[in-house]
């Protein structure tokens, strides 16, 4: 069962300037429709990727395949099922056979290192279906269709780049794109990207990465301002080499995390990794305890700009402020700036002085149950901390720009909750200047999934360059309105949220927010429109399980 996409005149378009198509009500990035990505070589031109469906490497045959807008060509590619089932019916003729391995990850566990390990290519069949493996000769310009990156152009600025930790974007030639400059102030806004484990677990490659970037950088989401495209565990080998060098998997991770850094720096993105630690992650891979000067000078030279920590396997007598604070040292030495993510499933006073942005909960899953949980925990419900050090406005104090509270990521797109329920925990992150990463599957968006996460005055909230964190300021701990002050005189966000099972009305008054006169401007940031002066308050009808999102600016 498979869906056929042919490649023909238009399609070259889509392969040459890349940007997103929509078919069934799902948005698929065109450069991953047929399970490629883009590589940028010194000329400007295009280089797509394919993968081998066998037991997870990367295909090392290159095909030449020109386009002249006259023939066309296809290729036989791998297209994740969520559900077992094919990602199509095979009745459109679109022209690209999307053979549907299941990308598994669902059960929440990590994956193992076997040969069905999901790299974005069909590993089922056990065959030897190299899935862009076709040449082409119609005269036009080459577009290189193969498994790995073309030595002379897009792999160029490897060889040319040092150990030094310097960014490698610089030689990455005219057909690359820069990363977004920090501007001086390492995570002056909370960090906005991707990250692989929520959707995908363990099952993680370098063509699922390069596919996942491409799609970042084709559907809009790197221009919404999602720049951090960062694999969480089982990237590694199983052990260090002898020498001590954490060293990614060889079979998923072929091409080696250097050659995949400058492929994301070419698609004007950045690259995140995982560690821990402790001696082993969550997942058994080498963790960094006793090796952190190591692994962070690693990191440095492979071009790595995020590092997610995490907190298993901690070393019998280590210490958990020592231990953080050790790798963060470690970080800042290399000259390299590098955000600091610590997972230490809870908040501690001293993590602001460590790291960039700290995990303030455990682990979220994708249901209602557990959002609204972690929402609690990260500031809505001070009451649960014990400490005094916790007092009102509780966690938000410790937000601001450089330092972010985290409750983990988000779960839009991941099938889980209601497209409405997406929306809300979308707006209550943004209300808690959190850090906006994604865990669904970017190559394959719903339109609903693709508004939500790139909905402009929604992210504007999040990233507020005030950097306060909203807080709840209503009574009702169900009928709730939240409030966020923004750069302005008397700007302000305000969610108007709504936990119950029925629709509610409810209303915020220009009093609670403090406004000095009875008049504001209201703007409805979903609707996107703006509904004008309102007297005294606003009210809104909100669904059940849904948020009203507005900015109001007292006149």
């Amino acid at each position: 069962m498979g869906v056929f996409v042919e490649l023909t005149s238009e399609a070259e378009d889509v392969l040459l300037a890349p940007s997103s198509v929509q078919f069934g009500g799902v948005w698929i990035a065109a450069v991953a429709v047929a399970s490629i990505g883009i590589a940028c070589g010194d000329d400007g031109a295009t280089l797509a990727k394919g993968t081998d469906g066998g037991a997870g490497e990367s295909s090392r045959a290159d095909a030449a395949h020109a386009l002249d807008g006259a023939d066309s060509a296809t290729a036989d590619v791998g297209m994740p099922s969520y559900d077992g089932e094919s990602a199509a019916d095979g009745s459109d003729d679109l022209g690209v056979n999307v053979d549907a391995p299941d990308v598994d990850g669902d059960d929440g566990t990590a994956a193992t290192d076997s040969a069905d390990q999901s790299d974005g290519s069909d590993a089922d069949d056990g065959g030897d279906s190299t899935l862009s493996d076709a040449s082409e000769d119609a005269g036009g310009d080459a577009i290189l269709v193969d498994g790995t990156r073309d030595a002379s152009d897009a792999n160029e600025s490897q060889a040319e780049a040092g150990d030094d930790g310097s960014s490698p974007e610089a030689d990455a030639g005219a057909g690359c794109l820069s990363p977004v400059d920090d501007g001086g102030v390492l995570a002056a806004t909370p960090p906005m990207g991707w990250n692989s484990w929520n959707r995908f677990q363990g099952n993680i490659s370098e063509i699922l990465i390069e596919q996942v970037a491409s799609a970042m950088a084709t559907s809009g989401m790197r221009d919404a301002g999602y720049e951090y495209v960062n694999l969480d565990d089982m990237w590694q080998a199983t052990s260090r080499d002898a020498s001590g060098n954490i060293v990614p998997d060889p079979q998923r991770f072929p091409s080696g995390m250097k050659a995949l850094a400058d492929y994301v720096h070419c698609l004007g993105l950045k690259i995140g990794i995982y560690s821990d630690r402790g001696t082993q992650t969550c997942s058994g891979r080498p963790g960094s305890y006793g090796y952190e000067t190591q692994d962070a000078q690693t990191y440095a030279a492979w071009g790595i700009d995020y590092l997610k920590y995490d907190n298993c396997n901690a070393a019998p007598g280590s210490d958990l402020q020592t231990d953080y604070t050790t790798m963060g040292l470690a970080l800042a030495a290399t000259g390299r700036p590098v955000v600091f993510s610590l997972c230490a499933w809870w908040f501690y006073p001293w993590e602001p002085t460590v790291g960039n942005l700290w995990r303030t909960t455990t682990d979220i899953t994708d249901t209602w149950t557990s959002f609204t949980s972690l929402l609690d925990k990260n500031g809505g419900d001070t009451s649960q901390y014990a400490d005094s050090s916790y007092a009102p406005p509780g966690l938000s104090q410790y937000a601001g720009p450089g330092h972010w509270n985290d409750p983990d990521m988000l779960e839009v797109g991941n099938g889980g909750m209601t497209d409405t329920e997406d929306q809300t925990q979308f707006s209550m992150w943004a209300m808690m200047a959190a850090p906006l990463i994604t865990g669904n599957d970017p190559r394959f968006m719903s339109q609903a999934t693709h508004d939500t996460l790139t909905n402009a005055d929604v992210i504007a909230v999040d990233q507020d360059p005030l950097g306060q964190q909203g807080q709840p300021i209503s009574a009702s701990p169900t009928l709730e309105v939240w409030k966020k002050q923004l750069v302005g005189v008397e700007t302000y966000a305000v969610a108007l949220l709504n936990r119950t099972d029925d629709a509610a009305n409810i209303t915020v008054a220009w009093s609670e927010l403090g406004l000095t006169s009875g008049i504001a401007t209201v703007r409805d940031l979903w609707a996107k429109q703006d509904l004008g002066l309102m007297i005294d308050q606003y009210t809104a009808a909100v669904p059940s399980h849904g948020v009203v999102m507005l900015e109001v600016v007292g006149q």
